[in-house]
C-alpha cells in the first residue's frame, strides 16, 4: 500500500470530486454508496493527517528544535545556530524564517540545499535593547519539495547590571602558529559584593587570566584576558567562556569567542573533480593557492605525470594554477594526489587529490552523438 501526499489545492479539488460521487453513488446502489463512503471517509482521514505529516519530514532535518540562553550581559553578542540536513533526493528551499518577538533576529545561511548539504538558521538573541526574562518562537518555512514549517524556539535571560567592553572576545583571522590575545572588561553595577571566582572553556586552546577587581561604591569592574594557543588548529574557531560569579541569582554568564585560524599556505579546491574526460583526452581547471605573504610556484607533480601545470616565477600572495590532467588509453576512475611545490619549503601546501572518470572512445562517442544539435 502506498500512501500519497496531497497538496491543499489538490485534496480540495479531489474532495470535491469525491463528494460529488458520493451523491451519484446514493442513487446507484446501496453498495455503491457504502463503498464509496467508506473511500471518502478514507481520504478524510489522511486529509486531516496531512498537515502533520508535512511538518514531521521538515521537522526530522533539524536535530535541536530549541536552546535556552541561560544568563547573558547586556550587550553581549550572544547568537544560536540550529543546523539542519537535507535528508532526501529532492532538492530543498527556504522561504525565509520570521520571529515571534524583537528579542531575537532569525537568520538563513542558505535557502537551497541539495542531498546532504546542511545550513543553519542563526538566532541572535537582542541584548542591547531587551533586558530580563525574553523567549521566541521561529518559524522556518519550506515551500521545496513540499509546504512545511518548522518552529524552533529561544529563551534566555538579560541582564541590565553586567556588560561586556567589547561584547564578545573577537580574535579575527589569526596566522596559523602564532597564537593570539585579546582583552575584554567585564563591569558589575552595583553596590552589593560580586565577585567572578572562576572562568572556564570547553576549548582547550583558550587560556584566561583575570586582573584584580577595581571595585567602587557603585560597580565592580575585571579585565578578562583571553589568550589562544599558537599550537591552535587552523580554521573556523568559535566557543564560549563560562564566568562563574558568587551572584546566586546567576552563578553563569557565558561570553562567546570566535575567530579564525588562518594556514600560512591555502589552495583551493583540495578536492578537484574534472568529470568525465574520453580516452587520449585533456581537461584543464583551475587551482587557487593563497598565502600571507608573497611567493612563488615552482612545480607540481603527481605520481604518473598525468598532471602538468606551468610554474609561476612572479611572486604574489595569490596564484591561480591552469591544471591540466591527460587522459591515458585506459578507461575508468583516476585519482591522483598533486603535490605543488613553492619556495615557502616543503610541505607548505596542502595535497590537492584530483579525480576524474576516463571513458572509452566508444562510449563517448555514443554520447555526442545524443546531444541535441
Amino acid at each position: 500500500m502506498s500512501l500519497v501526499v496531497f497538496s491543499r489545492a489538490k485534496w480540495a479539488g479531489f474532495s470535491a470530486a469525491a463528494f460529488s460521487c458520493v451523491g451519484t453513488a446514493m442513487f446507484r446502489s446501496p453498495v455503491g454508496f457504502r463503498r464509496t463512503v467508506s473511500c471518502v471517509a478514507a481520504c478524510v482521514f489522511f486529509a486531516s493527517a496531512e498537515p502533520l505529516l508535512a511538518q514531521e519530514w521538515a521537522k526530522k532535518m533539524f536535530p535541536v528544535t530549541s536552546h535556552n540562553f541561560g544568563t547573558v550581559a547586556k550587550g553581549s553578542k550572544t547568537e544560536y545556530r540550529f543546523v539542519f540536513r537535507n535528508m532526501y533526493k529532492e532538492d530543498l528551499h527556504v522561504v525565509g524564517v520570521r520571529t515571534s518577538c524583537g528579542c531575537t533576529s532569525p537568520e538563513v545561511t542558505k535557502n537551497d540545499l541539495k542531498t546532504h548539504e546542511t545550513a543553519e538558521i542563526v538566532a541572535k538573541f537582542n541584548t542591547r535593547t531587551f533586558l530580563g526574562q525574553h523567549g521566541a518562537t521561529l518559524t522556518v518555512t519550506f515551500d521545496k519539495p513540499f509546504y512545511a514549517e518548522v518552529q524552533l524556539r529561544v529563551a534566555g535571560n538579560i541582564r541590565g547590571d553586567v556588560t561586556f567592553e567589547p561584547p564578545f572576545v573577537d580574535l579575527g583571522n589569526v596566522d596559523l602558529g602564532a597564537g593570539a590575545e585579546r582583552s575584554v572588561r567585564v563591569t558589575r553595577v552595583g553596590s552589593a559584593p560580586w565577585d567572578i571566582t572562576d572562568v572556564r572553556s570547553a576549548n582547550p586552546n583558550f587560556e584566561v587570566s583575570l586582573s584584580k577587581p577595581t571595585r567602587t561604591p557603585t560597580q565592580t569592574a575585571y579585565d578578562l584576558t583571553m589568550r589562544l594557543k599558537a599550537d591552535a588548529p587552523a580554521g573556523y574557531m568559535k566557543g564560549q567562556l563560562i564566568l562563574v560569579t558568587s551572584d546566586p541569582r546567576a552563578t553563569q554568564i557565558p561570553m562567546d569567542v570566535e575567530g579564525r585560524v588562518v594556514a600560512a599556505v591555502t589552495v583551493s579546491p583540495q578536492l578537484l573533480s574534472l568529470g568525465a574526460v574520453k580516452c587520449g583526452g585533456t581537461v584543464t581547471k583551475n587551482v587557487v593557492v593563497r598565502a600571507n605573504r608573497d611567493f612563488c610556484i615552482t612545480g607540481v607533480a603527481c605520481e604518473d605525470g598525468c598532471l602538468t601545470c606551468e610554474p609561476r616565477t612572479t611572486p604574489a600572495k595569490v596564484h591561480i594554477l591552469p591544471v591540466t590532467f591527460q587522459a591515458g588509453d585506459i578507461a575508468g576512475r583516476v585519482e591522483q594526489q598533486l603535490k605543488i611545490s613553492t619556495d615557502l619549503g616543503e610541505g607548505a601546501v596542502p595535497v590537492v587529490t584530483v579525480q576524474a572518470e576516463v571513458e572509452p572512445l566508444a562510449a563517448a562517442a555514443a554520447q555526442a552523438a545524443s546531444l541535441p544539435r
